[in-house]
């Protein structure tokens, strides 16, 4: 898996070239922010060695399969490390689909279930070490995303792309629109990707694309081209 370092606190590792999972430094060790699709243990695994700390918390921000791909495989390789997913994420990777009162009902790419079963379960404001969490459906019901308080530092998910250009999830778009395509509700994906950008992050990682540093300009220019 390619390496590369975003401030501080920021190690991204990328599987295929367009599967993104995030490092992040704490005094206590590394958070882990999604595994990758299948296959991508051993090269995380390797990414955390040669940083010299310890894996010492995996965090799902949704549980699609290029997200959660290598969960099982990592957690039988750090049986003792903490697995951390949102309530609602949660029930959808146990394999429950029913919709909750208001929702719609389930669609886009499927929430696979999973071996391995969360140590604990995340609400928005919730914190994980230096992040906040912050609830980002749309993309899928439960998924999350993260800010990390120290730098402003946000880790999107797939509620944001850059792979190809800015993209708000929820309005495809060329050359990488598959994100779009396999979301559970599009206008939820939408109203999300603009609150995030309230935000005003000072640098943007995502699921699939490259990070972008003082990302505000481009997300509002991708939000007015979605129209929302």
């Amino acid at each position: 898996m390619n390496s590369s370092t975003h401030g501080d606190h920021l190690v991204k590792l990328t599987q295929f070239g367009l599967v993104n999972v995030y490092l992040v430094r704490e005094d206590d060790g590394l958070t882990l922010v999604d595994t990758g699709a299948s296959g991508a243990a051993k090269g995380i695994l390797a990414g955390a060695q040669a940083l010299g700390q310890p894996i010492a918390r995996i965090v799902l921000t949704h549980g699609h399969d290029d997200h959660a791909g290598s969960l099982d495989k990592l957690h039988a390789a750090l049986p003792d490390v903490p697995v951390l997913v949102s309530a609602r994420e949660a029930r959808l990777m146990d394999g429950d689909t029913t919709p909750e009162p208001g929702e719609p009902p389930m669609g886009g790419g499927p929430v696979r279930r999973r071996a391995t079963r969360p140590t604990d379960v995340l609400s928005a404001g919730d914190r994980v070490g230096s992040l906040e969490v912050l609830a980002a459906p749309g993309h899928t019901p439960g998924q999350i995303a993260l800010l990390d308080t120290r730098d402003r530092t946000l880790i999107a998910g797939d509620a944001w792309v850059t792979l190809g250009g800015m993209q708000a999830t929820g309005k495809p778009k060329w050359p990488f629109p598959f994100p779009t395509f396999f979301s559970w509700h599009r206008p939820t994906a939408l109203a999300t990707a603009r609150t995030l950008r309230g935000l005003d992050p000072s640098r943007l990682a995502v699921g699939h694309g490259p990070v972008v540093e003082a990302p505000g300009a481009a997300m509002e220019q991708a939000l007015a081209k979605a129209g929302a």
